[in-house]
């Protein structure tokens, strides 16, 4: 008998000893915020899921160790497990957006810096941290990755997201899903499916259909299930075409995710999701019923937010059966049993002491910051010349903090802290080389900027969860988050922005002519008034606790910038929603007063050195085709490319999109250098969905076009 079968029958043994009681409280979960002498009386300990209690202990200046917060886990789970009348261990969840979000673990980029790197190797990597200092502490279910396509960059979650492209989104869901089950984590891919709408609205009603959302946006997930082998999956919080909530909705729960994938792990609610049902849906009349439509939905675990009594009042009222119940608690026990928590539920202060944020870890951090920096505009000031400049002006809202961006950064109540991390402002006076660096108030600018030999202006962004955005600026005078329930993990109820970060910039580059700005932000903004003034742009996004090293190292030219943006980049607010995998227009794309054309394209990154594409080819494989081509650099500098395959496809059976990227690799280049690539390309992109939603190879006629971005495809290779 292999693990999984082993896994199974001692599960359905056990189900059949526990009381109904028993059985609900496995379907149940609880968040207790404050870790102090009375949280062990608030605990329901009969509870099958909880938040960590590790989220929680950083409180009032203090920083709890690895160490620590395993033995508060570890007590967490040895309490339960007493109280529990079969000594079922619980399943202790949490975020683990861009690092494990239990308390001051390694920190990455943000999702979408990740994304920019193209490099699902590299991710893969960073989600093998972030899965193994998860588990140290005893936290065995991570509610992440974020694999929702971002084609409105209003929705304040772009930043959690790997941007707008299935293929691109769908490699880095599995990078990090991989990682996470490697090392005994379930990964949850969230939030299923498709959660904003129009105007970038988070958790708003998806007005896309069937085939749109099995084209486009399903698409990740069911990567993650398939090759990333994911155990868990979160429900949004909107409802989808056919009326029906994703929280009481048997087509996606059942029908597609179980059905039609395979699917044989958990499916948990977001906070609060299966009250939405009878709340702001209306589906349900009462909790007990929005439970019971749940349930029989697909929904197998509630988390934080549905207690026990209401899960008892639907069972005493009828509205489930015992069957209802008996899928989900099977479900749970067996992935418990896989996990091997009842084999060995606690983990090992000293193990986790040892590798949080061990140097192995750190240097993980500082190969993802540098490989997610785009680099969008140079005129030449860039790589900085040390020899030349005696003075180094730095200046804006986003110079003087931890560059990891308060969206899933830290633990509750505490932004996350490192004694070895530098802000860089800090990294730039640390490691100045006798570089006086001038620094001051934005309002200081004019009396200080002129002296200074070059200038730098890092900028902020309020954005994140429940922060969606109708105007793209950057965010001016008195912007400020407000503060609600998301609040609770992001951190953002204090995030205040007291400048105007575009008369800033403006009036730095009338002091002083090399000025070079830095974005840390996490979707695109409206650079309509300041581009123009800027030598040189720097998209850092916020790439993590090594974020300042990276970006030092790129400005002075350690390190040249070679990532790619992973959304269109839109000149203004106007152009909203825009994507390059758009299907034909029957009259154009322009706007009265432009072209419709993004100001930087999907896949764009400029670099410090110059590359040429050479000899492209097209050959037959077994499965598919192989595109070979050489890459030369033809520039004074060492860097990246990442070179890109779309597919254009005419004479289908139904409309298709004008490209869609499916191949690509990052690959390094010496400076006079040059290298051949190979990259695969599988035989399935040419089916696709019929008008009888049916996938398949329905015909067609195909090409790959090859370059650089999506608008950059100077190569077409027919199929």
């Amino acid at each position: 008998m292999n693990g999984k079968d082993s896994s199974l029958a001692r599960a359905e043994e056990l189900l059949k000893q526990l009381s109904i009681e028993e059985k609900l409280h496995q379907l149940t979960a609880q968040m207790v915020f404050d870790i102090d002498e009375e949280y062990e009386n608030r605990r329901d300990h009969l509870c099958g899921s909880y938040r960590n209690p590790g989220h929680f202990m950083h409180r009032d200046g203090k920083i709890s160790t690895p160490g620590e917060v395993t033995r508060r886990i570890n007590r967490d789970v040895e309490i339960s497990m007493e109280k529990q009348p079969h000594a079922i261990p619980p399943l202790e969840h949490g975020e683990t957006l861009h690092g494990a979000q239990w308390g001051m673990a390694s920190i990455f980029p943000q999702p979408i810096g990740l994304a920019s790197t193209f490099n699902p190797e590299l991710v893969k990597e960073v989600g093998d941290v972030i899965g193994k200092e998860t588990a140290a502490v005893g936290v065995h279910q991570a509610l992440a990755p974020v694999v929702n396509i971002a084609r409105d960059v209003r929705w304040g979650r772009t930043i959690e997201t790997f941007g707008e492209d299935p293929k691109l989104s769908s490699d880095m869901g599995v990078a990090i899903t991989r990682g996470l089950e490697e090392n005994g984590v379930i990964a949850t891919p969230k939030h299923f499916v498709d959660n904003y709408a129009d105007g970038g609205r988070d958790s708003n009603y998806s007005t896309h259909s069937e085939i749109e959302l099995r084209e486009v946006y399903l698409k990740p997930f069911e990567a993650c299930f398939k090759e990333g082998h994911a155990h868990g999956v979160m429900a949004s919080y909107n409802s989808l075409f056919n009326g029906l909530p994703s929280h009481a909705n048997p087509w996606l729960l059942t029908k597609v995710l179980r059905d039609e994938w395979g699917f044989d792990g958990i499916v948990v609610s977001d906070y609060g999701g299966v009250d939405g049902v009878a709340g702001a849906h209306g589906i349900a009349k009462d909790l007990p019923e929005a439970f019971a439509l749940c349930l029989k939905s697909g929904l197998d675990v509630t988390l934080a937010s549905l207690d026990y009594k209401t899960a008892k009042e639907a069972w005493d009222r009828g509205l489930v059966t015992e069957e209802d119940i008996d899928r989900p608690v099977l479900r749970i026990l067996k992935r418990k049993f896989e996990l091997g928590l009842f084999d060995k539920p606690f983990s090992d202060p000293d193990e986790a002491d040892r590798i949080v944020r061990c140097d192995a870890h750190k240097a993980i951090a500082l190969k993802s910051a540098r490989e997610s920096l785009v680099l969008l505009e140079n005129d030449g000031i860039l790589p900085l010349d040390k020899s030349k400049i005696r003075k180094l002006g730095i200046f804006g809202p986003g110079a003087d903090v931890y560059p990891t961006g308060r969206n899933y950064s830290g633990p509750f109540g505490h932004l996350w802290e490192a004694p070895d991390a530098r802000t860089p402002l800090e990294y730039f006076r640390r490691f100045a080389d006798g570089i006086e660096i001038v620094t001051g108030k934005d309002s200081d600018i004019p009396s200080l900027a002129s002296a200074c030999d070059a200038v730098l202006y890092f900028t902020t962004v309020v954005e994140g969860e429940g922060l969606d955005r109708s105007d793209l600026k950057l965010p001016s005078y008195r912007t400020a988050a407000s503060e609600d329930e998301a609040a609770v993990i992001v951190d953002k109820a204090t995030h205040t922005v007291e400048v105007d970060q575009e008369a800033s910039v403006l009036a730095l580059a009338k002091a002083n002519p090399n000025t070079v700005v830095v974005l840390m932000n996490g979707a695109p903004v409206d650079m309509t008034a300041w581009k123009d003034s800027a030598r040189a742009i720097l998209e850092a996004w916020y790439p993590g606790e090594a974020g300042a090293e990276a970006v030092a190292d790129a400005l002075w030219g350690k390190y040249n910038p070679g990532g790619k943006l992973p959304v269109s980049w839109p000149k203004n607010v106007g152009q909203l929603p825009l994507f390059y995998a758009c299907k034909p227009s029957g009259r154009g794309y322009r706007y009265e007063n432009n072209d419709g054309k993004p100001l930087y394209p999907f896949g764009y990154g400029i670099s410090y050195t110059t590359f040429s594409l050479e000899n492209p080819s097209v050959k037959k494989a077994e499965n598919g085709w192989t595109v070979s081509l050489d890459v030369a650099n033809t520039g004074n500098f060492d860097g990246d490319e990442v070179i890109q395959v779309y597919l254009k496809a005419k004479h289908t059976k139904v409309v298709r999109p004008l490209k869609e990227l499916v191949a690509y690799k990052r690959v390094f280049v010496s400076k006079n250098g040059k290298t051949g690539v190979n990259i695969s390309i599988p035989e399935s992109v040419t089916s696709y969905y019929d008008s009888d939603v049916v996938f398949g190879n329905h015909g067609g006629e195909f090409a790959l076009l090859v370059g650089t971005s999506a608008e950059n495809t100077p190569f077409e290779l027919p199929l």
